[in-house]
């Protein structure tokens, strides 16, 4: 369970008080930064009404740069109250007395003799199990055929109807069960809508009362007579449980689409399976009944206990672990929310250990494998570009990255290193390194972007210093001409061309290298593994650079790129002004203009980004093809202006790209084809129309194509929404230039699978666990795969560990880990 570090919070807030407010720099992150994330993680056990006041503190943190020295005093004094408040709400809770109301059976005891003598075993099939008799076609389509199946088809989420309050003590937004007597009870069809039926219940306890609803519709429910048998079910003077979500109306507090079930008196046990109990909520299709499958689950829970266990005792004892069986059994129908936070928490580190445990052993085959591609760090091409052609002095994390790579290239186990770096650190630079290690041990190496503008982009960059050591470099895109490739090819066999640089042509073609020793990816998440395992496949074991601009957040990299080395560029070049990020609204798009043309007055230029190519129907955008007529004609007739979107031919993009790095063109509208690789350090203003459109981290390398020179940048995020999640997420990028920071911003916001741009993102297919709620399980259960690794890499002497890797590092990477 979540808990703040109270302590650590406060004296973050005391010592920027003691400061004078300077918004201090930490280990870290900056302390606005720091504060944004902390409040960011509500602890998990405060009702939903605080959450969302945890929520508002992260987000006016957010801004904390922007504001006035007199507005970060109040804030922060705003915060050590608030945080005072509700550490005292943590250890002293201030919930009403519970009333003593009736008691609801348990699931997990009850069922365990009714049940025993029809679901026997784990693997009988579903169809055989009478209770579930011909209801088994509905888990059918569900995908499950056997008990087994069935107990690890965990719910999605739960109901919290265990929680019994009195009528005065109900709050918004919180699901709970109450009793009353009835007072009233109507049955009636609307005056307005013949269709509809209106089912209205008003209970009292010693409380208050409250007025219940359901909304029916059809002809059968019109009937007087029907409408009469109803209310029957509930006489005046009755006693009823009811459980649902607590909503505020107009006329006070009603449950939405409540569960109802009539109590012979106060006294009574509560029989039914969704109220006053936590419920649990399925993933369902269409035409599968929930209550289908939660009766399904009740008859086959008895069977849990046959489950073993494969964790080693001592790793459940070490990290505070229930039995399996038990967290199986208490993840569908727990008693009560702590034994659910315990089910919960013990099949998270499952998730999270089986995958971490399987990057280890890959990690360990892989270094187990040899390479016949030992290079040569210290040899004279290297010592060359050093002395006479590197254009810049290296930074420090530059340095470090070079050496942890030239270290590997030196061993006889294949490399298989990440490097991380934001928006200009210097990827590239540490690359060409790597690159010419190879060249001067006798190798070819191959460098494979994602899209031809990057390709293009790392050529030309290549190209200027390679000539200048004698060394030939070729492009291998979609768009090579055949004569041209065929030439390639040629020089590629014979080993005369030492370096190619390409797109996915360089595995759709049929490239053979004569002796590739090193294979560079960069944006490699944009890459799917069978790709990059089939650019491997043209050398013996080559090393393996792979690089991305996009910074993600540790949980994130360790669910990604468990099995790899991973190297982060964490120091910008020197010089590197921040870039002037303000979020806008249309109606100061004129003074942006303005600026503009007083950018170009100094031979400046600028880029206008748009999300989409074309005028969509289902989207109010602005299209970067109608909008590059309209500037160029009426906004900016005395400027040249470009346009560049993906739908453009080779040769086109080619001559846009020149043109705008040649100065040519003063403006470029173009869409995200540039997010990525795009080097012309003449550009200072970047316009980004309908931000909101764009996720963090996509804004974030988009500002990157802006503040590669010399001279002050700014960037405007364009944006009509009111929306207040997106007005916060524009406001995290006016506050912030570090690349970490915004992704895991952009992870809780959208989530991991938008944070990599998109949802086929080779991500694991988590059941139960999140990147944002689990990260301290995540990191638990990669110590403890470290640890069983260390005792016994082949895992001999864990046999149903391993069985149990085997399925579930497949089932949750999928086909991928085959290849």
């Amino acid at each position: 369970m979540h808990s703040p570090n109270w302590t650590r919070l406060q004296k973050a807030l005391a010592v920027e008080a003691e400061r004078d407010y300077p918004d201090l720099m930490g280990n870290e992150y900056r302390f606005s930064e720091f504060l944004c994330l902390s409040f960011g993680k509500p602890p998990s056990n405060i009702p939903i009404g605080e959450r969302r006041r945890w929520q508002e503190m992260a987000m006016r943190f957010a801004v904390y740069p922007q504001l006035e020295r007199s507005e970060r005093q109040h804030l922060v004094a705003d915060a050590r109250n608030f945080l005072s408040q509700q550490q005292k709400l943590s250890e002293t809770p201030t919930e009403p007395p519970e009333p003593k109301l009736p008691r609801t059976k348990t699931l997990v005891s009850s069922t365990t003799k009714s049940y025993a003598r029809s679901a026997t075993s784990l693997e009988q099939p579903l169809s055989q199990v009478i209770e579930i008799g011909r209801n088994s076609r509905y888990l059918e389509r569900l995908g499950l055929a056997t008990v087994r199946d069935l107990l690890f088809y965990y719910p999605r989420n739960h109901l919290d109807y265990a929680r019994q309050v009195t009528i005065a003590h109900l709050v918004p937004g919180e699901t709970v069960t109450i009793i009353g007597t009835v007072k009233s009870c109507k049955c009636f069809t609307s005056p307005k809508k013949k269709q509809l039926t209106i089912f209205e219940l008003v209970i009292q306890d010693l409380t208050g009362k409250i007025r219940l609803n359901h909304f029916l519709t059809g002809n059968r429910y019109s009937s007087r007579a029907w409408q009469e048998r109803y209310k029957r079910q509930y006489p005046i003077g009755s006693v009823v449980a009811a459980s649902g979500l607590v909503k505020q109306q107009k006329y006070g507090f009603t449950l939405e689409k409540p569960e109802i079930e009539v109590l012979d008196s106060h006294g009574d046990s509560i029989e039914s399976i969704k109220i006053g109990r936590i419920l649990p909520v399925y993933a369902l299709t269409e035409g599968v009944p929930a209550d289908s499958v939660r009766k399904a689950v009740i008859a086959t829970l008895p069977v849990a206990k046959q489950i073993k266990d494969p964790l080693p005792a001592t790793i459940r004892k070490q990290y505070g672990l229930i039995k399996l069986r038990d967290a199986i059994a208490n993840i569908h129908f727990p008693d009560h929310q702590e034994i659910l936070a315990h089910a919960r928490r013990r099949l998270v580190f499952d998730e999270f250990f089986y995958l971490q445990l399987g990057f280890l052993e890959r990690r360990q085959q892989f270094k187990q494998t040899q390479t016949s591609a030992t290079f040569n760090p210290q040899g004279e091409i290297i010592q060359r570009f050093s002395a006479e052609i590197l254009p810049f002095q290296l930074t420090n994390a530059q340095k470090r990255v070079i050496n942890e790579i030239l270290q590997d290239l030196s061993s006889s186990t294949p490399m298989n290193r990440l490097v991380q770096g934001d928006v200009g650190s210097g990827k590239t630079i540490v690359a060409v390194f790597a690159v010419l290690a190879a060249i001067q041990s006798g190798y070819q190496a191959a460098l494979m972007a994602p899209t031809e503008v990057l390709a293009e982009q790392h050529y030309r960059k290549l190209v200027s210093w390679f000539n200048l050591l004698h060394l030939p470099v070729e492009l291998l895109t979609g768009s090579t001409k055949t004569a041209k490739r065929r030439e390639i090819h040629s020089q590629l066999e014979t080993g005369e061309l030492p370096l190619l640089v390409g797109t996915h042509a360089l595995i759709q073609d049929p490239v053979n290298f004569y002796k590739l020793g090193l294979v560079v990816i960069d944006e490699q998440h944009r890459f799917g593994v069978q790709q990059r395992a089939r650019l491997l496949a043209k050398g013996q074991s080559p090393h393996v650079l792979t690089m991305t601009a996009t910074p993600i957040p540790r949980t994130l990299a360790l669910t990604l790129h468990g099995d790899l080395d991973v190297s982060q560029i964490d120091e910008l070049p020197p010089g590197r002004q921040a870039i002037q990020t303000k979020a806008l609204t249309g109606k100061q798009r004129s003074q942006v203009y303005d600026l503009i043309r007083r950018e170009i007055a100094q031979r400046r230029q600028a880029y206008v980004i748009f999300p989409l190519i074309e005028e969509s129907e289902k989207l109010d955008v602005r299209a970067a093809v109608e909008e590059h007529q309209r500037l160029s004609e009426v906004i900016f007739p005395e400027f040249k202006v470009g346009l560049l979107h993906g739908r453009m031919s080779s040769a086109d993009k080619d001559a846009a790209l020149n043109a705008f790095r040649d100065n040519q063109t003063q403006i470029i509208v173009s869409t995200t084809v540039i997010e990525v690789g795009v080097d012309v350090p003449n550009a200072t203003v970047m316009l980004i129309e309908n931000a909101e459109r764009f996720g963090l981290s996509q804004l974030h390398q988009l500002r990157g194509r802006v503040g590669r020179g010399s001279h002050k940048s700014f960037c405007f995020l364009m944006s009509s929404s009111t929306n207040q999640d997106s007005q916060q997420r524009l406001a995290v990028l006016e506050q912030s230039q570090d690349g970490f920071f915004i992704s895991e911003m952009d992870m809780r916001f959208r989530g991991p699978g938008e944070v990599l741009g998109t949802r086929q993102s080779g991500l694991p297919d988590f059941a139960l666990a999140s990147l944002v709620e689990d990260q301290e399980v995540l990191n638990l259960a990669r110590n403890a795969a470290e640890k069983i690794m260390l005792a016994d890499q082949n895992l001999c002497g864990f046999p149903s560990l391993k069985k149990e890797l085997a399925v579930r590092y497949q089932r949750m990477l999928g086909s991928d880990i085959l290849t």
